[in-house]
């Protein structure tokens, strides 16, 4: 299969910013085993609090970006291909290694003191129903298998779908997206009550909305290059000042804080999110070179396993950059990252080289 070039710069640029994120979780969260930010979160000063929420929330757009790749290389499914024949394909693909790695991180970290048995024995018991302890970024999993699961469903409608149509689709969830704003000025609204969460617009939001607007833009954009620059980085810009103002605001450094609340436009699907990953997407869809260099498809190709593994790494040089050297926010949050990404990289390249990889980094 021929690779879309301007999907593997996109691919490689989502994957550092996942690293980026967790990177900026340890300068604002109340660090314990994860090495993410739990549900309470500690400003310790106002530089934390200017570069994590620029850092932070700047990435926030990684887990759509994935989601979109996905939808843009998979919907609609192929004619010939049945539905067990694309989960046959897909899952064999990403679910070996996620319970290797699910196993990993239930066990290799009692070999330096980050949990005790108990919590491994625990984590190992509940391998079938949730992430390990020390693995909280493997939720991304969860949603991810869903919209594999739900590809086969979709794509019969978007095969026939006018563009029409699918804008009618974009837009509810676009509304959708701001329901957390609306939840906290306006209470429950649209059929929302303490037995009812499915509101109105629960069947249009969701990542499905990325998916739907991955093939929109693949199948109906007639904007030419030009217009996906400008439009592209106006979204990306507007978008990014929301997400970032929208944490800045609310982080007061010194007081104790609820993660959910102060995270609120750092939800995936929320509308300032929505801006934010379709202008990046939109201006990663210029990139009209034949070719990109051998590195980026290298590490675009390696990008699953650098996700599974960078939490591992990522505690090392915390402990580097943060504590031992003590860098300053503005500088220790990019190179922890850059350090993590590069080290993720090389473990990953390492490994592929052992017959039977792939069930180990897909």
């Amino acid at each position: 299969m021929k690779r879309i070039v301007f999907l593997d710069y996109l691919r490689v640029f989502a994957c550092f910013l996942v690293i980026l994120v967790h990177a900026s979780e340890n300068f604002y969260g109340d660090i314990g085993a994860t090495d993410m930010v739990g549900p309470q979160a500690y400003l310790a000063n106002e530089t934390d609090r200017l570069w994590v929420s620029i850092y932070d929330g700047f990435s926030r757009m990684a887990v759509p970006l994935f989601m979109i790749v996905s939808a843009f290389l998979l919907v609609p499914m192929k004619e010939e291909q049945s539905s067990w024949q694309f989960y046959a394909r897909r899952f064999t693909r990403i679910l070996p290694p996620f319970f290797i790695f699910m196993i990993l991180y239930s066990t290799l970290p009692l070999l330096w003191g980050q949990i005790d048995q108990v919590t491994s024995i625990k984590d190992l018991s509940r391998l079938f129903l949730n992430f390990p302890t020390l693995a909280g970024h493997l939720w991304f999993m969860y949603p991810l298998i869903s919209l594999y699961l739900f590809i086969p469903i979709i794509s019969p409608w978007l095969k026939n779908a006018s563009a029409r149509e699918e804008r009618f689709f974009i837009g509810l969830f676009l509304v959708s997206t701001c329901m957390p704003y609306l939840n906290r000025w306006c209470g429950e609204v649209w059929g929302q009550c303490f037995w009812n969460e499915y509101h109105m617009l629960w069947y249009f939001s969701g990542y499905l909305g990325y998916l739907v607007l991955a093939h929109y833009i693949r199948v109906h954009l007639t904007w030419n290059r030009n217009q996906r620059l400008i439009i592209g980085f106006i979204s990306m810009l507007v978008g990014a000042f929301l997400t970032i103002y929208s944490f800045y605001i609310q982080a007061i450094p010194g007081e104790r804080l609820s993660t959910p609340v102060i995270e609120i436009g750092w939800a995936f699907c929320t509308i300032n999110c929505v801006l934010l990953t379709t202008g990046t997407f939109l201006l990663f869809t210029c990139i009209n070179a034949p070719k990109a260099p051998d590195i980026i498809t290298d590490i675009s190709k390696l990008s699953y396993g650098i996700y599974l593994m960078h939490i591992f790494w990522l505690g090392l040089w915390v402990n580097i950059i943060k504590h031992t050297l003590a860098f300053p926010t503005v500088a220790a949050i990019p190179c922890i990252a850059i350090a993590t990404f590069i080290c993720c990289y090389i473990t990953s390249k390492v490994i592929s080289f052992i017959p039977g990889s792939k069930w180990i980094i897909g």
